[in-house]
């Protein structure tokens, strides 16, 4: 394979990643939460480096490119942990324990909690969340823009 065509595999990665997770959005009417978010930007920045790796001959393109991909696997796996009650989330947008909170306070906290929160899942295939996909599918890429790099 040639150091272009990895590149375009790569970049075309994140692109359909991005594309499902807007598919899911707006077409399945399934609205990110902060984490979902925190997913996509790495996949934005791999999908800016990978058009301009495609065209600028530069060997520092596709580790950014790597890094990027290795970042959204990270907050993937994060993700399904905290989904899976394996370790706390964000504070902003998962749920806590309750017992020992007054009536105002949990009625505070329930109006300030955010709509879409990051220990639900709302899809899962496989046993797997959007998440869980991610990760997976992320690891993959990395190890496309991994060689990239060695093709460069």
């Amino acid at each position: 394979m040639t150091r272009r065509l990895l590149l375009l595999l790569a970049t075309g990665g994140s692109a359909a990643l991005m594309l499902g997770a807007l598919g899911f959005q707006y077409i399945g009417d399934m609205p990110p939460c902060k984490l979902c978010y925190w997913q996509r930007y790495p996949h934005i920045a791999a999908i800016a480096i990978g058009v301009l790796a495609i065209f600028v001959a530069a060997r520092a393109l596709p580790v950014l490119g790597a890094l990027a991909a290795l970042s959204t696997a990270a907050v993937g796996g994060y993700h399904t942990g905290v989904e899976r009650g394996w370790w706390p989330g964000p504070t902003s947008c998962t749920s806590g324990a309750v017992g020992d909170m007054s009536a105002e306070d949990l009625m505070a906290q329930i109006m300030s909690a955010p709509l879409v929160r990051c220990d639900d899942v709302p899809w899962e295939l496989f046993m797997l969340s959007m998440a869980s996909w991610n990760m997976i599918a992320s690891l993959g890429l990395f190890v496309i823009w991994m060689w990239a790099i060695y093709r460069s």
